[in-house]
């Protein structure tokens, strides 16, 4: 009796042991560190849902959030939301947490928010991170580093999947600080270091001017644009025209400049007409976002390595079109023409620079 109790047990534990054992082909995510339901089987890539798991199909209205960094803008969120249809919203990072999940969540009704962290070619190219990105109705890419976003996701099913809702599903597509630099046609990769305003005045071929072409994400009438972020707060007005430059020489193209300081976003309808939103007043006065075009008929009249840039044309290098931010969106600006005339609640500014000076008056 004692023997074939053994004999039970054994078999018993055996039995265990096979059932618990994994077939190596069902993707191990982390739960979610900030509330929600527990990351779901089969979800690589996910470090959190809340909401429900389900695919919905909602209806989606096109549009493109420029985020400039720092706080975040819940009213450009709302944006994003209302324009969703109140489907599922995904965040895309390569490094971070989930904790724009219950943020996002809380500012308006849809079925779910999930955050995938994809950091690497293997996930980016995966055919279920793709899917879950496909089926969204609204994704916005947060800060970090966009020589990352470059590095793992650039030539993947991920890049293909976000060049799908922004040009053929037309649902909302939004970023912060480096998930708004790769949403440019022309974008600043940052992958061999930072670089400064006063760097990139003195020598505009300096080795940290690392500029890309329309290699990437296809964003609508963002093809021709060089986007940059936390503006006024990290002094970059001088390098973003030297990439204006730099465009010009390298690729002979005028593009433009879509600049957003930070607490700051420009949201961009599908019909190209761009409004401000932030949090902007007169104690903080950082809340601005800039539409900057160069003179297309004159080139710089110094613009070579290791020298100080002059780019003056008579004290009208650039217009430059300066909308401050509010929080029900303050003025206007029509990102598909780029036309003086399709301005309005903002300033236009000529700038120039001088001697590796940048310079700005009323125009």
């Amino acid at each position: 009796m004692k023997q074939s109790f053994l004999v039970l047990l054994m078999i018993f534990c055996i039995s265990s042991i096979s059932c618990g054992k994994s077939d190596g082909t069902t993707a191990i995510v982390p739960a979610p560190t900030t509330g929600g339901n527990p990351s779901k089987p089969n979800r690589p890539g996910s470090i959190g849902i809340i909401g429900d798991s389900a695919n919905v199909v909602k209806p989606v209205t096109g549009g493109m959030v420029l985020m400039g960094g720092g706080a975040d803008v819940e009213a450009a969120f709302k944006w994003m939301i209302a324009r969703s249809g109140g489907g599922d919203v995904v965040i895309l990072r390569a490094t971070g947490t989930d904790a724009y999940n219950p943020f996002v969540n809380a500012l308006g009704t849809v079925n779910s928010v999930e955050t995938l962290l994809i950091n690497s070619k293997e996930l980016a190219n995966n055919d279920t991170v793709a899917y879950i990105i496909r089926h969204a109705e609204m994704v916005f890419i947060a800060g970090g580093d966009q020589s990352d976003y470059m590095k793992y996701w650039k030539g993947t099913k991920t890049e293909q999947a976000l060049n799908y809702l922004l040009n053929d599903k037309k649902a909302p597509v939004g970023g912060t600080s480096a998930g708004c630099a790769i949403l440019g046609g022309f974008y600043y990769s940052g992958e061999t270091g930072g670089l400064t305003s006063a760097q990139a005045l003195a020598n505009p071929y300096h080795a940290n001017v690392t500029l890309y072409n329309n290699d990437f994400l296809k964003a609508p009438y963002l093809q021709n644009v060089i986007t940059d972020q936390h503006y006024l707060t990290r002094d970059r007005e001088g390098r973003s025209l030297v990439f204006l430059g730099r465009i010009n020489k390298d690729f002979s193209i005028q593009a433009k400049c879509i600049a957003v300081d930070e607490r700051t976003a420009v949201c961009i309808d599908k019909d190209g007409m761009a409004k401000v939103f932030g949090d902007y007043s007169a104690a903080r006065a950082y809340s601005y976002a800039y539409f900057i075009i160069p003179d297309t008929t004159k080139q710089p009249e110094q613009f070579e390595e290791n020298q100080k840039v002059n780019w003056n044309n008579g004290g009208k290098a650039f217009s430059v079109y300066e909308i401050a931010a509010s929080v029900n969106g303050g003025g206007s600006f029509n990102v598909a023409t780029f036309k003086a005339s399709d301005g309005s609640g903002g300033k236009w500014y000529a700038w120039w620079i001088d001697n590796g000076v940048l310079n700005k008056k009323d125009q």
